[in-house]
């Protein structure tokens, strides 16, 4: 164990995976987001096929015992990206990290529903405690009645990274599942390739020609969301998942800077607001599950903040 390398490892995986949100974003009023979850996960597969070389799991690590499972995975995970690459077509950069944050407080009503984990008051207070700042975020979205087509098309952008964060969640809840059984380097490869053959199907929804700077944007994301892959996978093996999970709030703080001064996209306070809410409860639960002792590290390193 090597805590700081592994805190060090999951700071840049955020801020890689942050970066490869930017490309999509960037891309986004061109390419539609079935399109970019193509690009997004098939040009990470090389990346994850050399690095999984280069450990010598390439032979081992691919072999899987639950491949219907792997299968439900990716579908769920795949679905997840493709809400959440539509959002930032639609919503600022922070708006859509924020609503994101989401996600660990439905893995707590999930795991209570379908694994019948036991849940009691005060993580569930915690939940509904993050839950008003969500709605403290939508509220300005919710203004839709009477509005105008700007003001639909903003409610539609939040209910679609609110269910990006719902699929993540169930995508959670599903490798928690997986890890019984099969290896961390399959349940990563099997998903891009499930994503990328499931992204194929889209097709005939309407794919475009990208730009020449589209198209490098769009292979830069799968080649950098591999990167980050790598580096979200290696922080736990130098450190506890318990250490290491704070941490994911920092792309927050990427967020912030990339919608900035990147695309002029300045955080209201509403939205601040509601994001430090939605952050603090999700430390509440995380430290209340550290008090419990409830172990959930080794599905941790193969989500991502797209599923």
């Amino acid at each position: 164990m090597n805590p700081t390398k592994g805190i060090l490892s999951k700071v840049l995986a955020l801020a890689l995976f942050s970066v490869m949100a930017s490309l999509i974003k960037a891309s986004a009023p061109h390419v539609p987001p079935w399109e970019a979850v193509f690009f997004r996960s098939f040009f990470a597969m090389p990346v994850i096929l050399i690095w999984l070389a280069r450990r010598g799991d390439l032979k081992t690590g691919l072999k899987v015992q639950n491949p219907m499972g792997h299968f439900w995975r990716g579908f769920i995970g795949t679905t997840a990206m493709m809400l959440g690459f539509a959002a930032l077509m639609i919503l600022p950069f922070p708006e859509v990290t924020a609503i994101g944050f989401t996600s660990p407080l439905l893995i707590v009503v999930f795991a209570a529903v379908f694994l019948g984990e036991e849940v009691r008051l005060f993580r569930l207070s915690a939940v509904g405690f993050g839950l008003i700042g969500v709605m403290i975020i939508l509220y300005p979205r919710l203004s839709v009645f009477g509005g105008g087509a700007a003001e639909s098309l903003a409610l539609m952008g939040a209910m679609l990274a609110l269910g990006s964060a719902a699929f993540r969640a169930m995508a959670q809840i599903h490798i928690r599942k997986l890890v019984q059984t099969d290896q961390t380097s399959a349940i990563v490869f099997y998903f891009s390739l499930t994503a990328t053959a499931l992204s194929l199907l889209t097709l005939p929804l309407g794919w475009v020609m990208p730009t020449g700077r589209e198209l490098v944007f769009l292979i830069a994301s799968g080649l950098v969301g591999g990167v980050a892959q790598i580096f979200l996978t290696t922080s736990y093996r130098y450190a506890e998942a318990s250490l290491l999970a704070p941490f994911d709030y920092v792309s927050m703080i990427y967020a912030l800077l990339i919608g900035y001064f990147i695309f002029a996209e300045a955080p209201t306070t509403i939205m601040l607001a509601g994001s430090a809410l939605i952050i603090s409860a999700g430390i509440v639960i995380i430290w209340r599950e550290q008090k419990l002792g409830l172990k959930r590290g080794k599905a941790r390193p193969n989500v991502t903040p797209q599923g």
